[in-house]
């Protein structure tokens, strides 16, 4: 009990340190442009047919995104702010603690505060923070219902993250693979339930699903060196923006083997590498992967931590350096890329990829022997 006490410590003292930081700063871009959408509920007004005032950003996420952001848009932005990015922070914190105990490790106060501390060095979580995105808290909300699918409620967190930012969709097919059904039909419902609220609550919604969605621009420029995905990897290659037809051919099969790699993994008991691996699909197969995007570097780092340690080293050092801004980029420069600098530029896109790969022959090599789950059961 008084275990459990120091680690709930350890995670407020994370996000209150993360709620004066951020009050104090106050100026997050993306932070912006959600409570424009909160207003545009508010203020019943459609959201879609004009920028954020401030920033001069597009609203590009679904409509019930932007009623999930009616509360700080009620707000102050100083404290939209420093709330925003405690409950970011916050996020982070639980996250590595869900990890650590479900690899039955041992969870310091200590270590919880370490990690949440350095892990800004990462350029995807400093790029969260930055910008006042929301990927830590949908990344904590889809590990909960992928490493706790037995509960009588799991799903409706991964639905309620896919109908603020859809990609997360990408899970349901994990819960399938793994024989959770129910739970896989519970986030779906969740899902379709966020799609019907938006298009109901939100002035001009339907134009979301019919013209925003299918631009593959709305979000930016889909070559620019931040979009680590393999849709944006073909766009520095290609010069435009790769058909339809070519994108699915090539991100579809990659997306599906990792899946399969993760629905692996997941069988053998190692639920958390599972999801992490399912993550790497997901953020490989998206049209557009900002940077700010790969914060699920900081959970594949703690499970590699557990199994190889320079793998675990090279991992974080690949996110720490940042080398797909080492080539020259933005205004359209990712198009005069050498060949070489396609590697190093791609490095996000390129360590999930060899992630996979690893995680493959791994499970490939364990054969036969007796899974983790399956020990558990016979205990």
């Amino acid at each position: 009990m008084s275990h459990d006490r120091s680690l709930l410590a350890a995670v407020l003292l994370v996000a209150v340190a993360a709620a004066v930081i951020g009050a104090v700063i106050g100026e997050f871009p993306d932070l912006h442009v959600y409570r424009y959408g909160g207003r545009s509920v508010l203020d019943q007004v459609p959201g879609y047919e004009s920028d954020d005032p401030v920033t001069g950003y597009p609203l590009t996420y679904p409509p019930f995104a932007a009623l999930a952001m009616v509360p700080l848009a009620l707000l102050p932005g100083w404290l939209a702010a420093g709330l925003w990015t405690a409950l970011s922070a916050g996020c982070l914190a639980g996250a590595v603690v869900l990890v650590r105990r479900e690899h039955d490790q041992q969870v310091a106060g200590w270590l919880v505060l370490a990690v949440a501390a350095g892990s800004p060095a990462l350029e995807p979580v400093w790029q969260n923070y930055s910008f006042g995105q929301i990927n830590l808290i949908l990344m904590l909300a889809i590990l909960v219902d992928l490493v706790f699918p037995e509960r009588r409620w799991s799903g409706l967190l991964l639905g309620i993250a896919a109908g603020i930012k859809l990609t997360p969709l990408v899970f349901v097919v994990l819960l399938v693979l793994v024989g959770h059904r129910h739970t896989a039909v519970r986030a779906s419902l969740s899902f379709a339930a966020t799609v019907a609220i938006g298009l109901v609550a939100m002035p001009g919604a339907s134009s979301y699903w019919t013209d925003g969605l299918v631009d593959p621009k709305r979000v930016g420029p889909p070559q620019l060196a931040h979009n680590q995905s393999l849709a944006g990897a073909l766009t520095r290659m290609l010069g435009e923006p790769p058909p339809t037809v070519l994108w699915l051919a090539v991100a579809g099969p990659v997306a599906l083997a990792i899946i399969a790699v993760a629905a692996a993994w997941w069988r053998r008991g190692d639920r958390v590498l599972g999801a992490c691996l399912g993550a790497m699909a997901m953020l490989v197969a998206s049209p557009v992967s900002w940077s700010h995007h790969w914060v699920w570097a900081v959970p594949v780092a703690l499970v590699l931590w557990e199994r190889l340690r320079w793998a675990a080293a090279g991992w974080t050092a690949v996110f720490v350096a940042r080398p797909m801004l080492w080539p020259p980029w933005g205004d359209r420069r990712e198009f005069d890329w050498r060949w070489f600098e396609h590697v190093y530029g791609n490095a996000y896109l390129l360590a999930a990829l060899a992630l996979g790969s690893g995680a493959a022959v791994a499970i490939a090599k364990m054969g036969t022997e007796p899974s983790a789950m399956q020990d558990r059961m016979q205990s």
